[in-house]
């Protein structure tokens, strides 16, 4: 192989690094940023909005039947644990899949704004809600319905998502669907993904356990009710 031909190489391989690179920081960067925006929020609403309360069920798109599973604090926690697997699979894919910024941002918009009101579930409450029942801090209200900043990154995300995604489809850009380049899991990888997953069950199992508290401030804790 002659220098010229092995410069290239190294130089194409450099380039597709840091196009991995770019790719990457860009879907973790906007998920951080609608995770941070969203809990400072939530933590500002539970002292000071004046119409704050815990959703700790579910919601009008999945039904009475399913929103009891979430309240209930045994089959709550387990659906959190199932929550969580389908949010990390959609990180994986977003961080694996080349798309175009147009597709790329909604999309961790969207998939950040889930993974926030799940870490509410997970013990985030805790902090931004203290005292009150395991759920997310809905404080925005829009008729029968309260809302939280997360809800509106999910509505916006997903909306140009799918806008992006028509046009993609229209625009019949297959490049822009091809898989990133990437480099074989090592040990160390296993590893990590093994000691998120325990940890995981531990805060599960933690909030099935001690599941408690008030859905609105300033509300007795024995006058907190739960389906």
């Amino acid at each position: 192989m002659s220098r010229g031909v092995t410069t290239t190489t190294v130089s194409s391989a450099r380039v597709a690094r840091r196009q991995v690179l770019v790719h990457r920081s860009t879907v973790f960067a906007v998920l951080a940023a609608a995770v941070v925006v969203d809990q400072v929020t939530k933590g500002w609403a539970w002292r000071h909005a004046p119409e704050v309360r815990i959703n700790y069920g579910g919601n009008a798109f999945v039904g009475d039947t399913v929103s009891r599973w979430y309240a209930d604090p045994v089959t709550g926690a387990l659906l959190d644990f199932v929550d969580f697997g389908v949010l990390g699979a959609a990180v994986f894919v977003l961080a694996r899949l080349h798309l175009p910024a147009m597709a790329l941002v909604p999309g961790a918009l969207m998939t950040g704004g889930w993974i926030s009101n799940l870490l509410d579930r997970l013990g985030m409450h805790h902090w931004t809600a203290p005292g009150s029942v395991r759920g997310a801090v809905d404080f925005i209200p829009l008729g029968r319905i309260h809302y939280n900043v997360a809800d509106v990154f999910i509505a916006v995300g997903t909306l140009l998502f799918l806008i992006a995604l028509g046009v993609l489809a229209m625009n019949r850009s297959t490049r822009s669907w091809t898989q990133l380049p990437h480099h074989r899991l090592r040990s160390r990888a296993w590893l990590s993904t093994v000691a998120v997953a325990v940890c995981l069950l531990g805060l599960v199992g933690f909030g099935a356990v001690n599941y408690g508290g008030v859905t609105a401030p300033n509300e007795p804790t024995d006058a907190a009710s739960h389906p």
